[in-house]
């Protein structure tokens, strides 16, 4: 490592954004998907519930139809697993939370708890990149049910309840499989060559990495997509493309129009587009096969096991924030039990929605916590009067809420919020009306105090291990690039050994971006080295370049005007 890397030692603070944390994004591509998931796991274990006349009993059968929202970024294969194991950590929490609320009646041991498992959940979601919506599920649904009345011998049914429909949950993200089986790797895909046209058409450091992003992501879901199909082999044909347009010469046609096109039409549900055959697809894809065989016996229980403890190792930057959030939650619960809200799971769970990767983004998520839940209280009490007309026209509200929040949390997590928040309180009518005075009080004051605990505890818990993260990925970054150009050097190797050494170089540029993005947001840390980060990507996509031209993914000689 160079003294550049560890010259300044002088803490940094940086300006934190108001109006862009504000500013509505294009909504998410697949934003319908999780949204008509959750409605349709939540609506059937509702309405049966309605028909029984045990509305009461909502809030454990809605603690398993939340997670239908996980996975849909996945493979079906992988989804699967994905959503099973989020049905049994959902289980493990709550079963934690209404054991503790039966035998325990100290308010101040229960936000203790509620804290701890809250800091638990964010870890091993941050471990595990689980990815949306992370956390801020569990913790909401064990830190209310911690707060609930509960009998310890109705605990049992109460976890049915919640099993039954995290199975249905499953079989709702799990069941587009059996008519649209490679709908997530066209997407993948899709983005991939629409990255790789923005590279094309505009050469630039952030096109470049948005590119080499999106095409380690295509690989990832076709590799982890089970057997090969035709359409998977046709698509890894594309990427194939997509990732020449990526080596390519800023100089050279790539061809971007083009890659939109193909772009498009994998969207769609007709066939895959069959571009002009690459110079050495057919070894490509030879090495993706390799690949996909070698993938599959790693694949395994002690792989994962081996992940998540490299992830919870000293020296993990997993563990501060972990840290930050028992600290915040902590605060909060106390803060808002002192200020008179008899139940602060609201504070506890506002406080674990602040921690994102950096101080930066956990700024600006508690700006729009508050702007959204500020604004979701006014709509909660103009829609109240309406869903007391009877039970099942508050099944309808809460149903028409849950979809709302999903198709608008991508535009901000501020609007998704306001929609979020009227929800959750229409969820406490299930068990009995309340003065909606006295609920519209007590979230309000529990927001405000949930983010200045949240936040108070980001600025107090420094993450210095950002920046080792930052030099452990230049590190990386290195040791690949070096082995690929071994590699390139090597007569011998073969197509495998070359598309092993890419997409491990490709890795290592992404991470190493991704680290320099999270540590470039926190406070009181050494300067990161940026000339250095710069040369460093330089060196790794001058390198994937030739590995590509090893390959005979880039030819010098144009045939009828294919390259």
């Amino acid at each position: 490592m160079s003294d550049t890397a560890v010259r300044s030692r002088k803490p940094s603070v940086r300006s934190l954004p108001v109006i862009g944390a504000l500013r509505l994004n294009r909504p998410a591509e697949i934003w319908y998907k999780p949204a008509l998931s959750v409605v349709i796991a939540s609506a059937v274990p509702n309405l049966v519930l309605y028909s029984l006349g045990r509305l009461d009993l909502v809030m454990y059968t809605m603690a398993g139809s939340l997670c239908a929202l996980y996975g849909h970024h996945l493979p079906y294969a992988r989804r699967a697993h994905t959503v099973v194991r989020v049905v049994l950590g959902m289980a493990a929490g709550l079963a934690v939370s209404l054991v503790a609320g039966s035998l325990i009646s100290s308010t101040a041991v229960l936000i203790a708890v509620g804290a701890l498992l809250a800091a638990v959940q964010k870890t091993f979601c941050d471990a595990t990149r689980i990815g949306p919506p992370g956390n801020v599920i569990f913790a909401f649904v064990t830190s209310a049910a911690l707060f609930a009345p509960q009998e310890t011998g109705r605990v049992p049914g109460h976890l049915a309840l919640m099993l039954a429909a995290g199975a249905f949950a499953w079989l709702v993200t799990a069941g587009p499989a059996l008519w649209h089986r490679e709908g997530p790797e066209r997407l993948a895909t899709a983005r991939a060559l629409d990255a790789a046209a923005a590279y094309a058409a505009a050469p630039g450091t952030r096109t470049r990495h948005a590119a080499a992003a999106a095409v380690q992501g295509a690989w990832q879901a076709l590799l982890a997509a089970g057997r090969p199909t035709p359409v998977r082999q046709a698509l890894e044909r594309l990427v194939v493309h997509a990732e020449r347009a990526l080596a390519a010469p800023p100089a050279d046609d790539a061809r971007p129009d083009e890659l939109r096109r193909w772009a498009k039409a994998t969207r769609g549900r007709g066939p895959v587009p069959e571009p002009p055959a690459a110079s050495g697809t057919v070894e490509q894809l030879f090495g993706a096969d390799a690949e996909r065989a070698g993938q599959r016996m790693r694949r395994g229980r002690r792989e994962a096991r081996q992940r998540l403890w490299r992830a919870l190792a000293p020296g993990s930057p997993v563990l501060p924030v972990a840290f930050r959030t028992l600290v915040g939650c902590a605060l909060a619960g106390y803060a808002s039990w002192a200020l008179g809200v008899g139940h602060p799971y609201w504070a506890i769970v506002t406080a674990a929605s602040v921690y994102q990767p950096n101080l930066s983004l956990s700024w600006s998520r508690g700006l729009q916590r508050t702007v959204g839940n500020l604004l979701g209280v006014l709509v909660f009490a103009a829609v109240i009067p309406l869903a007391r007309i009877s039970p099942l026209v508050l099944v309808l509200c809460v149903l028409s809420f849950n979809f709302a929040a999903e198709a608008l949390i991508t535009r901000n997590y501020w609007l998704g919020s306001v929609a979020v928040t009227p929800m959750a309180l229409l969820v406490l009518e299930f068990g009995g009306s309340a003065p909606a005075g006295g609920l519209v009080a007590d979230r309000v004051l529990d927001t405000v105090v949930g983010v200045v605990a949240g936040l108070s505890a980001a600025v107090a818990v420094t993450n210095r291990r950002a920046a080792g993260r930052v030099e452990k990925a230049l590190a990386a970054a290195e040791e690949a690039r070096l082995g690929a150009e071994r590699t390139v050097a090597d007569p011998s190797a073969g197509a495998p050994a070359l598309a092993t050494a890419r997409r491990e170089l490709t890795s290592a540029l992404v991470e190493l971006r991704d680290a320099r993005d999270v540590a470039s947001g926190e406070w009181w840390q050494r300067a990161l080295p940026e000339e250095e980060l710069l040369a460093a990507e330089q060196a790794g996509h001058r390198t994937l370049a030739a590995t590509a031209q090893r390959q005979g993914l880039i030819t010098l000689v144009r045939a009828d005007g294919v390259v």
